[in-house]
């Protein structure tokens, strides 16, 4: 063997042996100790940290679903493939009529910053999410009405990382990372061809930690509000790289200009109107390596000026000694969500349920996709549960409506991210790993857009 193939060889060897111990070193930790209920609801149990040189890491590996298999609905549901071979689906909008608009998105291309950065990227790789972006929104359409897309095409090509998308009018706005844009949309297309019109920016840059932003309008269509997570765990990056991140934006179009609606909400990704009052609401990550009991991620309304407390404290204010230097006025601001979700679910779709389709106890509440934990024993998330209603606020405990997205020996078949109300009422779900758009319909009607 010559030396310098020799050479390689011996480089792949220790680089592939130093991220198996990597991983291995990083899969230890603490094993939670309070039961997954005592983190859910209005009043979560908030234990006193658990800090380790070495957070806890344990993140399923993507595998995607074996032929024929499916999630498993709760009783009185059915699910089946709407459509299926996507490139990393993440997001999810209804057109008018009827059409399905889906962002097969990932994560832009970004430097690793340090061993921190490269043991991430490894446990990216692992859980599915380490592909480049197809930077593409692909339209789906069911024009005979059995519950199954018959039409899939590339809807919308050449983005970057895009992500939310909401029409007002006969503009179509797509969240990219970095700006958002305006396509012109005529009904009934199944393609648009001319370029975006960037409307304004919105804050990237060579970090980017968290890079997905959202969309939605207000119901008159005067503003835009768009999510914009923060730039790092707790303000490790420096606190001037978080400027109009870990906030709620609120956008005039046709001005051209950008506020803070609301801040300190660490990682705001899915947002929807509360069809009775009329509130924003919204479902946050929260802040990672305090232990597998800390910190919860919520469902919130959503106050104009309102702070959240992120990085200076959580739930209200309780304050995280990590973040320097030390704020009190800003803790003393805070205030607390409405409704935990549970530790490290990486809840991210919200959608409130619409229509008669569903069953009675589904047809007042929001419905929530879990993308999964990684940072907390046993796993957590990974599944879709619905939250219910009453006079305008959750009342109870959450439902499990769509579970089975890790085997029996722990790997992940899918994971759930967005979800929407089709025009029937029934509930979609952009699955990132299993590369399908789950439709869940009551069990004993037949899938129908009619």
């Amino acid at each position: 063997m010559r030396p310098a193939i020799k050479k390689v060889l011996l480089g792949t060897v220790v680089v592939v042996a130093i991220a198996a111990a990597a991983i291995a070193i990083l899969v230890r930790g603490d094993t939670a100790k309070l039961p997954e209920q005592a983190s859910v609801g209005p009043n979560p149990t908030l234990p006193e940290p658990t800090r380790s040189l070495i957070p806890t890491v344990s993140i399923a590996t993507a595998r995607g679903w074996p032929a024929g298999a499916t999630p498993k609905p709760a009783a009185g549901l059915s699910v089946k493939a709407y459509a299926g071979g996507f490139d990393h689906p993440r997001w999810l909008y209804v057109l008018p009529n009827g059409d399905v608009l889906v962002a097969e998105t990932n994560a832009p291309a970004r430097a690793e910053r340090g061993i921190k950065g490269w043991i991430a990227g490894l446990l990216q790789d692992r859980a599915g999410a380490g592909v480049p972006s197809a930077n593409r929104i692909t339209l789906l359409r069911d024009a005979d009405h059995d519950g199954i897309a018959e039409l899939k095409t590339p809807f919308i090509t050449g983005l970057n990382s895009p992500f939310g998308m909401v029409l007002v009018g006969q503009d179509l706005y797509v969240a990219n990372t970095d700006a958002v844009v305006r396509f012109r949309y005529v009904d009934g297309a199944t393609r648009i061809d001319t370029p975006g019109e960037k409307v304004v920016d919105l804050p990237s840059g060579p970090i980017n930690h968290h890079w997905t932003k959202n969309l939605i309008a207000s119901p008159d269509g005067a503003y835009l509000y768009a999510t914009v997570g923060s730039n790092s765990n707790v303000g490790e990056n420096g606190l001037d790289n978080e400027e109009r991140r870990a906030a709620i934006l609120r956008i005039d179009p046709a001005a051209r200009q950008v506020s803070i609606f609301a801040s300190g909400l660490r990682n705001p990704n899915g947002m929807a109107w509360q069809p009775e009052t009329g509130v924003l609401w919204t479902v946050v990550n929260e802040r990672d390596e305090l232990g597998s009991d800390l910190v919860p991620d919520y469902l919130t309304s959503v106050k104009d000026g309102a702070f959240y407390g992120w990085p200076f404290s959580y739930w209200g204010q309780h304050v995280d000694d990590r973040v320097a230097p030390p704020k009190p006025d800003m803790v003393a601001k805070a205030i607390a969500p409405d409704y935990a979700l549970g530790n490290h679910t990486a809840s991210l779709g919200l959608a409130f349920a619409q229509g008669t389709l569903l069953p009675e106890t589904l047809r007042n509440g929001a419905f929530i996709g879990q993308h999964g934990s990684w940072n907390r024993k046993p796993r957590s998330g990974y599944k879709v549960i619905f939250v219910p209603f009453a006079a305008g606020k959750p009342s109870g405990q959450p439902v499990d409506v769509l579970t089975g997205f890790l085997s029996d020996d722990d790997a992940a078949l899918g994971r759930p991210v967005g979800v929407a109300i089709d025009r029937t009422g029934a509930l979609l779900v952009a699955d990132d790993v299993g590369n399908v758009i789950w439709r869940v319909t009551p069990a004993q009607a037949a899938a129908t857009n009619r």
